[in-house]
């Protein structure tokens, strides 16, 4: 059951894998990192069921308390330290990371205020959390594109091996890949990030209901679901991992984006920002009727001397 979940299991997990991590300096060992990255993962694990059950029990605004936000801080810091670990396994990043893990949860559990923010003040937090995730998604696909078309730019140089001071100096064909790869990831990371403030958002929000169905929605899930197939697969899959297929990735993961944006733009959505959204709230000058009740907002005109005409 989730309530099982306390803080005691992942905290207890993390504090583990930072054992672990401290070893790290003083003998080496094969079998090691495998166990240090599995509590590492099994504390993560029981962190994202202890937050979704405070989404799920949560009564007025969602997961919004400063205990709350310092759990997920901690939580975002374990997800940036396995990732870097899997592609830096040789450096003792836990070190460094894990101890302001501890302190976070620490901080949270004993000092912070678990009652949760207004709902007005908790909207407002969550919206600018999802606002400046989809933002920088935005962004970091818009990198990932430059940096794949660059890379077709260079190959093609390459293979008709042009001289090197012919056009503009671009990067090498390895960074340029990297380039690439990460921005896909980081993509991932982003909208997933924007998708759960989005879908918290409309907890606190129990009167602005946005069905699954609506487009917006449907796009941002469908590209979502495409930037984790294609991290997951570069990551398990070898041959995958080349340049120009990774280049190929990123350019697919643009065009998404661009009709995801033209939907935002279009589309007869009821997600916030949306063309009908706006239109309703700003309907035409010449559609606003003019009844007596709405003329007393313009001035009243001035009688003539000697009383009422």
């Amino acid at each position: 059951m989730l309530s099982g979940v306390g803080v005691i299991c992942f905290a207890a997990s993390y504090m583990v894998a930072f054992v672990l991590e401290l070893t790290r300096l003083f003998f080496r060992s094969g079998i090691r990192g495998a166990v240090m990255i599995g509590f590492a993962a099994a504390g993560l694990l029981a962190h994202s069921a202890y937050l979704y059950y405070q989404l799920l029990d949560a009564s007025g605004s969602t997961l919004s308390s400063q205990r709350d936000w310092y759990f997920i801080a901690a939580w975002a810091l374990v997800v940036l330290y396995l990732y870097l670990t899997y592609f830096h396994p040789k450096t003792p990043l836990g070190v460094f990371v894990l101890p302001l893990v501890l302190g976070l949860i620490g901080v949270g559990q004993f000092l912070a205020d678990p009652e949760p923010f207004a709902r007005e003040s908790a909207s407002a937090l969550w919206g600018t959390v999802h606002g400046i995730a989809i933002l920088l998604v935005v962004v970091s696909i818009s990198i990932g594109f430059a940096a794949a078309l660059m890379y077709f730019i260079q190959a093609h140089r390459l293979k008709t091996k042009r001289p090197s001071g012919s056009g503009p100096r671009l990067p090498s064909l390895e960074w340029l890949q990297r380039a690439n790869a990460r921005s896909m990831l980081v993509s991932m990371l982003l909208l997933a990030v924007g998708i759960l403030s989005g879908k918290m958002l409309i907890t606190i929000n129990a009167t602005e209901r946005v069905p699954f169905s609506d487009p917006v929605i449907l796009g941002t899930l469908g590209l979502f679901a495409w930037l984790f197939a294609a991290v997951i697969v570069d990551a398990l899959y070898k041959p995958a991992r080349s340049g120009r297929k990774i280049a190929l990735q990123t350019v697919f993961s643009f065009a998404l984006l661009i009709a995801l944006l033209g939907i935002m733009l279009f589309s007869n959505s009821d997600h916030g920002g949306s063309r009908r959204a706006f239109d309703e709230q700003n309907p035409p000058l010449d559609s606003v009727s003019t009844t007596p009740s709405q003329t007393t907002l313009s001035p009243p005109r001035a009688n003539a001397p000697g009383g009422d005409q």
